[in-house]
């Protein structure tokens, strides 16, 4: 299962790098495969629970520093594959290639 998310906090300011990398160190801690951009911070787990448990934890770090946040979510439901955040990504770069 990959999920891709963004949580914004609201009415901290226009600067949110400091309060948003709270939510990033907790993906970070939580051992599963991620990856964050400028967008969104993917991560890739083997169950809805566990993946969920991952974002909801990086949502109360930031809602810990401010009172309202912004969540959006997408998911990769699919059981049984793992990797597919490098395998998505390469098969794209193939066909570039």
């Amino acid at each position: 299962m990959l999920v891709a998310f963004s949580v914004t906090p609201i009415g901290s300011g226009e600067d949110v790098g400091e309060i948003v990398a709270e939510a990033v160190r907790v993906v970070r801690a939580s051992g599963l495969p991620n990856r964050t951009d400028a967008m969104f911070t993917t991560v890739e787990g083997e169950s809805w629970d566990e993946v969920m448990a991952v974002v909801k934890d990086a949502v109360a770090a930031v809602e810990a520093r401010c009172g309202r946040v912004s969540l959006v979510l997408k998911a990769d439901i699919r059981e049984g594959r793992g990797g597919r955040m490098e395998a998505k990504v390469e098969a794209v770069e193939r066909h570039l290639a």
